[in-house]
């Protein structure tokens, strides 16, 4: 009954449900703000996207001096 009870009196499992907490906490905590980030950087990507291609269909373009 010794092992027994110097088991259930052993803590050193506590820390690490602990960190499995924090760490669940954490990866909660970043899928929320990727999920509200996620339609701005779309956009600004959309952009960006749209940006390029003008400018590489003006370079390819007789008129490139005019870019």
């Amino acid at each position: 009954m010794t092992k027994f009870s110097a088991f259930l009196k052993d803590e050193a499992g506590a820390v690490t449900v602990d960190w499995v907490v924090l760490t669940a906490a954490v990866v909660g905590l970043g899928l929320l703000i990727f999920s509200w980030v996620r339609p701005a950087v779309s956009n600004l990507a959309e952009a960006i996207n749209l940006e390029l291609g003008a400018a590489q269909a003006c370079m390819q373009s007789n008129n490139a001096a005019t870019c």
